[in-house]
């Protein structure tokens, strides 16, 4: 097979959780000898490049949701049996053209739902983006309570299949009792930060730190900073790093959760999670505890932050059902510790499941949507292509 996806996430380099998922499963496709191919934008101020790792080419374009003819002159040159569309893509603009360029070859890989056009969640509801979706030859979801929103939202079902993101097993047991942060990733209003501060307030003698992500604006890093016990901590490459600087991870997010990768990351390493209910978050618990209902954000405001994400309207939280649980997992050794060994043991099983191959037995078994026309070979796949042609599809991203 010939797969091309497309994206607006960097990912050369990779950035995002969509994108190191999407990548797991493109460099298990060329592993097994499918030709790949992701058209992305550069990262800011980057040029128009192409690099390669193995099989698997990724052209990078500056500003590609301003520049959709380089993905339909790609899908023409490549000619690829499935083009798949990543759900970052929030005016759906890249949607759209790959439905215009191969409408029976379409796959939506659903993510993140404020991207999706459909849905309470949508940043930008669109229904004719929606319309597309439900006619696209598939529909690849990470979770099953995702699979349930868009089946809610579109009336159509989606293919369950989880990405293997969680690195190779033995998974190192980094949990103590007594010990470490109390943590947040992504410090920002979506992610939960003022019930984070608010506990943060309430336990004045433990530490509490705060890992920067892509929503974290200089007013959350004022107000975490304006806390005595709280830390910004940067980014870093392994994610047990921190971890291992941790007794219990945080995530109170009020918006809605495709999945939270996180909490299985911290699971696995025998790092108890107190989580919302939002979304997929219920999903990754996998029926263990400390789940704790919030108030979902309302909506957002017609204008952006500094982050170029809609501002999220502001709502009350309940604070004390937080606090008790803290209290409990940071006070009760024995509360810690089953939930420490209760939820790695779930984490296990779940992860144990996984296998990067099912993307490539999911687009093998796919039947094309009706309506479209067959696929029209070029000579050759995008890693053999002449100099020149590979010169002129350069040329074209320069035009646009």
């Amino acid at each position: 097979m010939r797969i091309l996806l497309t994206s607006n996430a960097s990912y050369d380099p990779p950035r995002g959780g969509s994108t190191r998922s999407n990548l797991i499963w493109l460099d298990a496709l060329a592993a097994a000898g499918h030709d790949c191919l992701v058209v992305a934008p550069a990262l800011e101020g980057a040029p128009d490049r192409r690099s390669t790792r193995g099989r698997l080419a990724i052209l990078s374009v500056k500003e590609l949701s301003r520049h959709t003819g380089v993905l339909g002159e790609a899908i023409g040159d490549f000619a690829p049996d499935w083009v798949l569309v990543s759900s970052e893509d929030l005016g759906h603009v890249l949607l759209r053209t790959a439905a215009s360029a191969a409408p029976s070859r379409l796959v939506y890989v659903a993510h993140t739902p404020q991207f999706f056009p459909f849905g309470p969640a949508a940043w930008h509801a669109d229904p004719a983006a929606t319309e597309l979706v439900r006619r696209a030859a598939g529909v690849v979801a990470i979770g099953r309570h995702m699979a349930g929103y868009i089946r809610e939202h579109t009336g159509r079902d989606a293919a369950v299949i989880h990405p293997p993101l969680y690195g190779q097993p033995p998974y190192r047991n980094l949990g103590r009792f007594g010990e470490g942060f109390v943590l947040m990733i992504n410090p920002c209003v979506v992610k939960g930060i003022e019930i984070f501060l608010a506990l943060a307030a309430r336990f004045p003698e433990i530490p509490f730190a705060a890992l920067r992500g892509w929503g974290t604006t200089r007013a959350d890093e004022a107000a975490l900073a304006a806390q005595p016990n709280c830390r910004l901590l940067e980014n870093v490459a392994d994610i047990e790093e921190v971890l291992a600087q941790t007794r219990i991870l945080l995530m109170p997010s009020i918006w809605y959760e495709g999945f939270g990768l996180i909490a299985m990351e911290a699971m696995l390493r025998g790092v108890p999670v107190i989580a919302s209910d939002s979304g997929g978050l219920q999903e990754c618990k996998a029926g263990t505890g400390f789940v704790i209902p919030v108030n979902p954000v309302p909506g957002y405001d017609p204008v952006c932050d500094e982050t170029h994400m809609p501002r999220p309207k502001r709502v009350e939280q309940e604070i004390d059902p937080w606090e008790d649980a803290l209290r409990t997992l940071l006070s009760d050794r024995s509360a810690w510790e089953t939930e420490a060994r209760v939820s790695r043991e779930a984490a296990l099983a779940f992860v144990s499941r996984l296998d990067a191959r099912d993307m490539e037995r999911y687009l093998l078994a796919l039947e094309p949507a009706p309506g479209g026309t067959p696929v029209e070979r070029a000579p050759g796949a995008l890693d053999r292509l002449s100099p020149e042609r590979r010169a002129l599809l350069l040329r074209r991203l320069k035009k646009h």
